[in-house]
Order: C-alpha cells, then structure tokens, then sequence
C-alpha cells in the first residue's frame, strides 16, 4: 500500500511539472546575445520522504530545478533546517536527508530555493518556498494516559453496568489506516469484566458481593493495527466495589445476662446488646424489638447510631420486691435492606435477654404526691391540716420519721411533727401570702436509733382561703382640684377602691358621702368608680381654699366592711376656658414611721447619757483637785522651786527683808503669773535635822535610781539642810512644821499670782492632815 501511494504521488508530480514547462519557452545560446527577456520559473517534483528509513545516510528526498540555463547557476536552500538536515547538490539540485526523520516530531519541513550566479552571487530567479512532507509509518505503540486506572460500581449490579473507562494514545498518523486505530482487551479478570473499542470497562457479572471481594485489579491491553498482531501496551485498573444494604444484622451472641440495682433512674442505662451487620456502617439501621415476654411496658430499646448497639433502657422504676428478675427475647433486622438482593441465609436474628435486679436500700415512698390543704384564714381553732405518710419500700419495713427541710414563705408558719402531722402554730393571714409550701423529707430509723442517710422529699401545699377582713381603700390617681367659677355638675375627679381581700363575686364597691352638707354630690359609675362633681357651683376662695370631704367605701363581703376616706379638694382659680392658674400647694404631709421613732429616741438617750457621764467626770475632777497632792507630787514642785538663792552661804540673790518691809509698807507687787504648781503646806511636828533630811535624799536617791519611769531627783540635795547663816533662815517647807516664828503670812495672798506657792505652803493650818 505504501508503495502505491508513492507511485501516485511521483505520478501527479510528473504530470505537474509537465505542465508547467508547456508553459514555458525558453531560448538559451551562449554565442548569441537576444534583446528579448524570456519567463524563467522552477522546475522539481513535490517532495516526500518515509521517517525511521533504515538505510544509510544520507536519504534522497527529491530534485529542484528550474529552468533557466546558465553554466554558472548555483543551487542553494534556506530555512531553519537547511544545510543542517536538508543539503542540496549545487548543479543538479538533488536534495538530501542527513538525519533519520521522525513524523511524530515534525511532519513537515518548509524550506526556501534559491539559483544564483556562482560568479557574483546574484539570484537569477527570484526565490521559491517548498515543503517536504514526512510519510508515517506505523513505529509507536499505543500509550495509556495513566498507568493505573480507579473505577467503582455497586455491588450486585446486573451485567454490563458501566464502571471506568480507560484510554490510550496513539502517535502515529490517524489518516493512514490502521497506525493509529486502537482497540482494548481484558487479558487479566476478564471473567468478572470486559472492555469495548471505546475503552468502557463493565461488568460481566451480577453476583459481585463486595462482602465476598470488595476490590478487582484487571489488566488490559491496548493495540494497534486491528487484524494483525501490532503493537501494543497495558495498564492496570483497580476496581472497587461500593456496598449496598444487602444483609441483615445478627446477634453476635445468643443470649446476653446484665445485673442492675433497682434504683436505677427512669432511662438509664442496663446493658448492651451487640449485633453483627457485614455492611457499611452508613448501610446499618438496626431495629430491636421485642418478640417474646410480657414486659414491653417495663423496657425499651434504643439503637446507638453510630455503634449499632441495642441500649436496654427501663421505662418505669424498678421493684426488687415485686420482680427479681425480667426474661424476654428480641429481635435485630433492618427494614432499609434492598430485598432485590435478599440472600437466602435469613431475615431475623433472635436473642434472649435475661436482666437480673439487685436489692438496695432505697428511701422511703411517699402514698401521695404533692399534698394539698386548705385553710381559712385567721381561724383560730384550725391547729391541725392533716398527715404525710410514707413507708420503706424494702423488706425491713423500718419506721419512718418526718422532718421539715424548706418553707416558703421562711418563717414559722407549719410545722410537721416527727409523725407527719402538719400543724398550724398560729393562724394565716392570706393577705401576707394566699399559699405555704413546706418540703418534708422522710428518713428510716435504723435499728440502732439513727436515722438512715437515704431520704425522700414530698411537697406539701396549703392554700388560705379568703375572709373579708379588710375595707376598701381610696386609690387616689392626683391630686382633685376645682375652680372657685365651676357650674353645678362640673366632675372634679373619678375615684376607684382596691381591696386587699379577693373581689367578691357578687358586685362592686359601693361610695357615699359621710355627710351632704358640702358643695359637692357623688355619682356612682356601677364599674367599682365613682365621680365627684360640684354641686351648686360657686366656690368662695376667701371662706375656704382647700375642701375636706369624706367619702364612705364599702364592699359586698361577708361580713360588709367600710372604710371613711377624706379627699382634699383645692380650690383654684381659673381663667375664661376653665384652666387653672392658680392654686395653694397643700402642706406635705410628713409620715414618720415607728422605726424612725424608735431611732430618734434611741439617739436622744444616748446623747444625754454621754453628758451625764461628761459632767460627772468633770465633778470628780474638781474633787480630786482639793485633794492634797502626793508626796512624789511635792518633791517635783520642791524640785523646780530651785530660785531660792545659792545656798546657806548666799546672802545677796534673795533678800528677804525686802518681803518684810513690803509687808510693813502695805505694798502689793504686780500681779505676774505665777509658772509654778500649787502644793499644800506639809504638816507641822516635822522636825529637821541634817540625818533625817540625808537619810531622805538618799532614799529618793536609791528610788530615782531603780526606777527609771520617773525622772531622776539629781537637784533634791540643794534643799537638804541650808545652814544656819543664812539671815532670812530657811525658806524650805520640809522645816515649816516645827518653825516656832510667829510671823504671819497671809500677806503673801495680797501680792498676786508670783506669791501664790509661797501663800498656799505658808497658808495651811498646821491641824490638816498630809500623808507623807
């Protein structure tokens, strides 16, 4: 076939080329010269050359001619692959091939023509493009586009359901026939798969199981060149099968034992069954339920969706007194399975379950739940409402005792005895609260005496019923006011009652006026209001600006109660469209509670019980001061009173002679205050001596030494004896005592505060008593 081809081919070349020469007339003498130009053009056959040709380089592709007749003409070509896979002889124009071509790398090559004079290298045709075509031949071998190939289908699909499809390329020229022409097969599975031209791989079966085989691996081929054995390659296809609900589930055991203690909580957990389903788990919808046994009421059983376990549950208390034990089959099926695909092995899968109750202590039982009670309130003579009652579930049969633990409102409002009785301590007031609630707990007495840890609660509710014992009162909206100018009938204000009783069912709230001498009339709405109007008209703002009126309010209770409340009704005045502009404001009325009583009282107490104790503290203080002072009192003032002179030798610092002719000559010295204390004049019979005063010293001396609280008496020995030279004599008070001088100061009270000391130790009557 090949070879037919290229025979046509040259033959259509000839044919051409033969023609275009007819066309052509062309006169060439080397001797002769002719004025006249003749029309040159290319003379070669169309070019074509096989790839991979297996013999040796270099190839012959074809022959370019033209025809212009020079001796000196020169073939060239020019183009990307000239002179590098494409050469051209100079004179005849025989192109060559000096590579071995490949179609599948490029199947054509454009090259340009050129003649030219060897001599000058001018063009003596004006340049021609060409084409070499590259004939195909049938070298490649189909390639599959992926090495493995994944597909799915679903299980149990019938046959010839499609799963993948697989491809393959083919290089070669698709317009020959047969190079490019693939065809597929299964050579590895083809008993569970098959392939078409296409490469659409199906089924050959329909009793794929994925739970059998849930993966294929397949091989298959890819040729070329149908009919013969070509070329060819593989690929590998991995096929998965995708699960259907096609199976049922089963118990994994035949009977399942749990243990559970009959206190369990309403809803808990008991057990688990466990079941078996071979599908995938968003192909498991297990349903238990039971088959056999009476006890459907007492359990329930709910599949966990995401472990397909069957959760035992019980759906009322359990009573190990009553059933020690619940036996019962159930049943495990899905009610999604496809039933086309029903296998044969069965549809139900049955298990006993055998559920065991321990005994435990449980709390006692109330016989009723909640309580409830009624009672009048303020009756004096109800004191008891009723009982609680309760009983220990379990064998024991213990006694049971009552305790209360919460109430609402808080307070001592009911009690429960240790017997369940409840009792009033004191009447209900419904208007405080129109319910009590109290919760009482339950507790076994264990055979020690103590009562058990485990207890139970029972609400009791008492209702107050309601009695007409309070009046209805005003609810005053604002504040009613009236021009002085206002016309007969004129409404002032609407007023309403509330009653802290209940409404009785029977009417309304009845108004009147305590009296009807008063310019105003009261008008019933028959709606539990009533409307104050003005009733001659014509208010006198100079009698009266402000009214007080009495309206009666009473209920339709039993027994009927009433209540008197005043309104205070301001008189104003107006302008012409009846608008007030003017009006007294009424003194507030000031409320002071009991407590704010009780604290202002208690304040007032204590204020004059802090003065009383001031003032008694000040007195005793006064009487303290008339006291004699202490001895160590008299040695600080003996102390500081160190300006005397300088000793029994000194007789110019301090005259006294000075003191004595002031006292003659009845001066008084300026009074100056005076900086020293006032001490008493110590007792006479005090004799002095220089032992005793020595003896003194140093025992205040050793004192001031070992205690070093006070401060040291360091200054005392200048007082201790003064001598007898000294013209004014001694001026100390240690001696005074036994002074025989019959001098008398008093004078010394004359001089002001300076002399004050002196007065007040020289003033003492030697009879007063000093403690030394």
């Amino acid at each position: 076939m090949n070879h037919l081809i290229l025979l046509f081919s040259l033959f259509l070349a000839l044919a051409f080329a033969d023609k275009e020469s007819q066309k052509t007339n062309q006169n060439f003498s080397s001797n002769n010269v002719s004025h006249k130009r003749l029309k040159r053009d290319w003379i070669w056959n169309q070019m074509h050359i096989k790839e991979e040709i297996d013999t040796p380089l270099p190839h012959h592709v074809g022959k370019i001619t033209s025809s212009v007749r020079n001796n000196n003409a020169k073939y060239i070509i020019e183009g990307e692959y000239a002179n590098t896979i494409f050469k051209v002889e100079e004179t005849s124009g025989d192109v060559y091939a000096f590579e071995r071509l490949d179609r599948e790398k490029k199947a054509e090559y454009e090259l340009t023509a050129l003649i030219i004079d060897r001599r000058n290298n001018q063009s003596l045709e004006p340049p021609s493009k060409f084409i070499i075509k590259v004939y195909d031949i049938n070298d490649n071998v189909p390639v599959f586009v992926e090495k493995v190939f994944n597909g799915s289908v679903p299980e149990m699909s019938p046959v010839g359901t499609s799963v993948t499809k697989v491809t393959a390329v083919d290089a070669d020229d698709p317009t020959v026939t047969g190079h490019a022409t693939v065809t597929y097969q299964v050579i590895k599975g083809d008993e569970y798969f098959t392939v078409d031209d296409s490469g659409v791989i199906s089924t050959t079966r329909a009793d794929l199981d994925r739970e059998n085989q849930s993966t294929y691996e397949i091989i298959v081929k890819a040729k070329d060149a149908p009919g013969s054995s070509g070329d060819s390659s593989t690929a590998t296809v991995i096929i998965t099968l995708t699960d259907i609900n096609d199976n049922f589930p089963v118990f994994k055991h035949p009977s399942f034992h749990f243990k559970v203690p009959e206190n369990i909580s309403v809803g808990g957990e008991v057990g688990r069954v466990k079941v078996e389903d071979v599908d995938e788990p968003q192909h498991r919808n297990t349903k238990y339920s039971f088959v056999r046994g009476d006890y459907r009421d007492t359990f329930e059983i709910i599949a966990n969706p995401f472990t397909n376990e069957g959760i035992i549950r019980p759906k009322k208390p359990l009573d190990f007194e009553k059933v020690a034990e619940y036996r019962f089959d159930i049943e495990a099926t899905d009610p999604t399975v496809d039933l086309r695909y029903f296998k044969s092995s069965g549809s139900r899968s049955i298990s006993t379950v055998t559920i065991e109750v321990t005994d435990v202590d449980e709390p006692p039982v109330f016989t009723k739940l909640p309580y409830e009670f009624k009672v009048r309130e303020n009756d004096p003579e109800m004191r008891t409402l009723g009982s609680v009652w309760a009983y220990d579930p379990d064998a024991a049969k213990r006694k049971i005792r009552f305790i209360q633990r919460r109430a609402s409102p808080n307070g001592d409002y009911i009690r429960v005895s240790d017997t369940g009785i409840i009792q009033l301590p004191k009447p209900l007031d419904r208007e405080f609260s129109s319910s009590y609630n109290i919760t009482v707990a339950a507790q076994e007495i264990l055979e020690d005496g103590r009562l058990s840890d485990r207890e139970s609660h029972a609400q009791v509710h008492v209702i107050v019923t309601d009695e007409n014992d309070n009046a209805p009162e005003l609810v005053y909206p604002e504040e009613p006011r009236v021009c002085e100018n206002a016309a007969p009938g004129k409404v002032i204000i609407r007023i309403s009652a509330t009653d802290k009783d209940e409404i009785s069912p029977r009417g309304f709230f009845k108004y009147s006026l305590a009296t009807e001498d008063s310019n105003f009339s009261l008008v019933e709405n028959y709606d539990n209001t009533a409307n104050i109007t003005v009733k001659y008209g014509q208010f006198n703002r100079e009698l009266a600006k402000i009214h007080y009126l009495p309206v009666i309010i009473s209920d339709n209770g039993d027994p009927e109660l009433s209540s008197t409340n005043t309104l205070v009704i301001s008189v104003c005045k107006c302008n012409e469209k009846g608008n007030f502009t003017f009006c007294e404001e009424r003194a507030k009325q000031v409320g002071v509670s009991i407590q704010a009583l009780v604290a202002i009282f208690i304040c007032i107490f204590t204020i004059i019980v802090i003065t009383l104790l001031i003032l008694l503290r000040k007195r005793h203080k006064k009487d303290l001061s008339g006291l004699g002072r202490n001895v160590a009192e008299i040695h600080e003032q003996l102390v500081t009173y160190d300006e005397e002179g300088g000793g029994e030798m000194d007789t110019t610092s301090y005259d006294v002679s000075v003191l004595n002719s002031v006292r003659k000559n009845g001066v008084k010295p300026e009074a100056v205050p005076s900086p020293y204390a006032q001490v008493q004049k110590p007792p006479g019979n005090v004799t002095s001596g220089a032992g005793e005063m020595e003896m003194m010293i140093e025992v205040k001396k050793d004192e001031a030494d070992n205690d070093r609280d006070l401060l040291p008496y360091d200054t005392l020995h200048i007082y201790g004896y003064e001598g007898a030279e000294s013209i004014a004599e001694s001026l100390s008070s240690l001696e005074s005592g036994s002074s025989d001088s019959d001098i008398d100061y008093d004078f010394l009270n004359d001089w002001g505060p300076r002399f004050k000391m002196l007065a007040e130790l020289y003033g003492s009557e030697p009879n007063e008593d000093f403690v030394y």
